[in-house]
Formats: C-alpha cells, structure tokens, sequence
C-alpha cells in the first residue's frame, strides 16, 4: 500500500518547485506603450497544429526499481506507483504549448487585460533586454490559470489533456524515460536548470528544439513551462485508477502540472514524474496545451 503521508510531502515539495501562488483574477489596464506591444504580440499568434495519438494501450506511471535507487528509472515519488498497462482511445493534441500570443488573443476576446506579473514582466523584457515582440508571441502562455486554460480550450473546441493523454503523447507506446528517449537531458533536447538573479523566465520558443520531441513530434513535452492537465491531481490514484480512459479523481485540492519547466531539475524531465497546483495559481513556470477527443470510436 503507498504510503500517502510520504506522496504529500514530495507533491508539495513539487509544488514549491513550481513557484508560488497568486490568485488574482484579472490584470490593470496596460500603459498605452505596453498596449501597442501586447497588440503586436497578439497579432502575430500562430495556433499550434494538433497531432493525432492512435488508440492503444501504453506503460503509465512506473515501476518500483529497488535496485537501483539512485539510476533514472527510479520513481520520483510513490505518486508514480504502480505502473499500469493503459488503454487510451484515440485523441488529437496539440505539437506545441499554446503560446503568448495565442494567451493574449484570448484575453482581448475576453475583453481582459493580462495578469499585472505578466505584464511587469513583459514590460521588462522589452524594455531592459530588448527582446522583440516577434520573439515574445512564440514563446508560451505563463502565468496562467488552470481555469484560464480550460476556457481557452474550450474556445479552441478542445480541452486540456487528460494526466494519461498527456503521458502517453510524451513517453509514446513503449514508455520513453524522457520524451526523446534515454538520453540524458541536455539544452540540445529541453530548457530546464535556468536561474535568473531576478526570477526572469528563460525561455524557448514553442516550436524550438527538434532533437527533444516526444515519439508523436510533440515540442516541449519537458521543459519550458510545465503543463496544466485536465485531473484532479491525486497522490494515491495510481492505486485504483481503471485499465481505460483514466480521468483522475473525482475531487481534490490541486489540479495535476506535469512535464517540468525551465527552472526544473532534470530529474522533473521525466515523462512519468507527476505534480500539482492549485488551479488559482499564477506561475510563471506553468503553461499548458489543448487536446481533443476523436471523432472515431475505439474497437
């Protein structure tokens, strides 16, 4: 039996990984100069193709590694106990994380201004680093809510992406240890282990870095932002979860953040390794992308 008491700890100590909470709702009316900016980021928003994952069963979770505790395969936490063999349906997802500009589109449709944190930190970027706008609305929505993201979905005529989806469209049918295999993680396959003295996000484009594409040519799937899943994040669900078209739990505190960001260590690279937020939290180190149920009935 897992035991529960240890899986809170290491899920809040990856919680703290993630970055801390801010619950506001809306942003402050820009200044006129960062308004001209977000309508040029915006405007430049490019939608992530969606790429489709074949029904059939895939390794979800992993597998307890008593004899080695320290190698790579070893578990991060018991929240990744026991492996199962998972049938999933078939389902499209997003290639790329959904980006700025997208976010920004979004928010105009909403007739919102963005949070104020993205907005300081936008306003930093262009204005102390000289970073283009061209640059900024490739780079991923952050500081986003999970229910900002499922709105966002929604008006995509999608929705996020089941914790098992997400898994499977980053390790593949043969359950990858990262989502490129089992090389060590390096800059050539993610952004990961940044640091800035002022906590600015260090970060690549969407559609950036070939070599660290999972086995359906997803971007990202480690690294950057980590990402907002539809579940309910549950450190024990492992334990009872169905062989088919696991949704999570019923309830909970947190919603599940998988895929580790740029801040992360490279053990938080593992397509298994599994996390959680509270949906109201703003964070600079989490995004998300956009799944969608197919059409086609499994056999």
């Amino acid at each position: 039996m897992l035991d529960s008491r240890t899986s809170l700890v290491t899920a809040l100590s990856f919680l703290i990984i993630l970055g801390t909470s801010t619950l506001t709702e809306a942003g402050s009316k820009p200044s006129p100069e960062l308004a001209s900016h977000l309508i040029a980021i915006a405007e430049l928003a490019q939608p992530s193709p969606m790429v489709p994952v074949q029904a059939g069963t895939f390794p979800y979770g992993s597998k307890s590694v008593p004899t080695a505790p320290y190698g790579n395969w070893t578990p991060f936490d018991d929240t990744e106990l026991p492996q199962h063999r998972v049938w999933l349906d078939t389902y499209e997802i997003d290639r790329d994380e959904v980006s700025l500009g997208e976010y920004l589109v979004f928010l105009q449709q909403r007739n919102q201004h963005p949070p104020d944190e993205l907005q300081k930190l936008l306003w930093h970027v262009i204005t102390i680093h000289f970073i283009r706008d061209e640059t900024l609305t490739r780079w991923p929505a952050l500081y986003v809510t999970w229910t900002e993201a499922k709105d966002l979905c929604t008006a995509k005529q999608a929705r996020l992406p089941t914790e098992a989806e997400w898994e499977k469209a980053a390790r593949g049918s043969d359950g990858n240890l990262f989502p490129w295999g089992e090389t060590a993680p390096s800059s050539s396959f993610a952004m990961f282990g940044q640091h800035h003295v002022h906590e600015i996000p260090i970060l690549a484009g969407v559609d950036s870095l070939n070599q660290g594409r999972s086995p359906y040519g997803l971007h990202h799937m480690a690294g950057n932002v980590a990402e907002w899943v539809q579940d309910w994040f549950g450190p024990d669900y492992y334990a009872y979860m169905p062989e088919r078209n696991p949704q999570g739990p019923a309830m909970g505190r947190y919603k599940g953040v998988r895929g580790g960001s740029w801040k992360s260590a490279r053990i938080m690279l593992r397509t298994a390794t599994r996390g959680g937020a509270s949906p109201n939290q703003r964070s600079a180190t989490i995004g998300f992308r956009c799944a969608r149920s197919s059409i086609k009935n499994a056999p």
